[in-house]
């Protein structure tokens, strides 16, 4: 039997792994939006109706090739779901949150089937955005909870830094809200003739840079608060990075809308806000003490769940 057991380090490796394949399945589905690729394969879940691969030519190896993506991802998340019923000692906090990506990613999936077969109904793209990063959040969770022992925690912070870190979370979630409704009253629909939702682009914009504001001057609140309460120095320097990360964000939504909106600067907004999410989430996290748990050789890991995110 012990064979069919893995440990905790082992597990965190495999949490990270998926993680790194949401990433990747976000990025991949911005690329074919932006290249004009979303109806390259016009049936599913076969690529046409007559043949199961794409054809040889740009727009469908690129749409087919997100969807070797997405297969990759069901993998990765099926195997986090094994690795958290073998996982010794064996915790309930994960396999729910393991399988809370299964469900994820079949409804990634099953909205990705009505992207096409509504032609880039841009309400239903900007869906499919969304429980992408619902997703996302799911496996940020899991690869922090992974790190440490069981349990919620101790909160580290006032009550007020903490009723103020879950507003923030909220009000991220808004802002990829306003920020995929903007997308979808822009020029880059997927495909050629694909509809867009009727209203101004620039309407969109002001409003999703307005919400940015607000929510950078909650985040400059609570910063403040965090000082003034005395919080711990880590929990301090992560809404720092947070703070950080934000506005690089910002400078480059600034710099694609003013640059009218070039594919690759609008690609890498898009990763930016899988960043901006993954490190507010690690951020709120920061909020309470966890509990270490024997991972194997090395200390366990207090940084954000992502590479890309700034160490603190």
């Amino acid at each position: 039997m012990s064979s069919l057991q893995i440990g905790p380090r082992a597990f965190l490796r495999l949490c990270q792994v998926t993680l790194a394949v949401t990433l990747l399945n976000i990025v991949s589905g911005a690329s074919v939006r932006l290249s004009d690729s979303g109806l390259g394969c016009p049936d599913w879940p076969t690529c046409s109706k007559t043949h199961l691969t794409p054809a040889l030519s740009l727009h469908p190896l690129i749409e087919f090739g997100n969807r070797m993506v997405v297969v990759v991802l069901v993998i990765a998340c099926g195997a986090t779901v094994i690795g958290a019923i073998l996982r010794r000692p064996r915790r309930r906090d994960l396999t729910w949150l393991a399988v809370g990506l299964i469900a994820g990613v079949l409804g990634e999936a099953v909205i990705g089937a009505f992207v096409v077969y509504t032609k880039l109904n841009p309400y239903v793209v900007a869906g499919h955005f969304l429980v992408g990063m619902a997703l996302l959040a799911v496996t940020v969770v899991l690869t922090l909870r992974a790190g440490h022992g069981p349990g919620r925690g101790t909160v580290a912070v006032s009550r007020g830094c903490l009723w103020m870190g879950r507003a923030l979370v909220a009000m991220i979630v808004v802002v990829l809200a306003a920020g995929s409704a903007t997308t979808g009253t822009g020029p880059h629909a997927g495909g050629k003739g694909a509809k867009r939702i009727p209203f101004s682009l620039e309407d969109m914009t002001r409003i999703h840079a307005e919400i940015v504001i607000t929510t950078v001057l909650v985040l400059l609140a609570l910063l403040w608060l965090l000082w003034r309460t005395d919080a711990p120095a880590a929990v301090q320097n992560a809404g720092r990075v947070l703070l950080a990360v934000m506005l690089v964000q910002g400078a480059i939504g600034y710099t694609q809308f003013f640059t009218h909106l070039p594919a690759l600067l609008v690609g890498v907004h898009v990763f930016g806000a899988a960043v901006v999410w993954s490190t507010v989430l690690w951020f709120h996290h920061r909020l309470s003490d966890h509990a270490p748990e024997q991972l194997g050789s090395g200390p366990a890991p207090v940084g954000p769940p992502v590479a890309i995110a700034v160490p603190a």
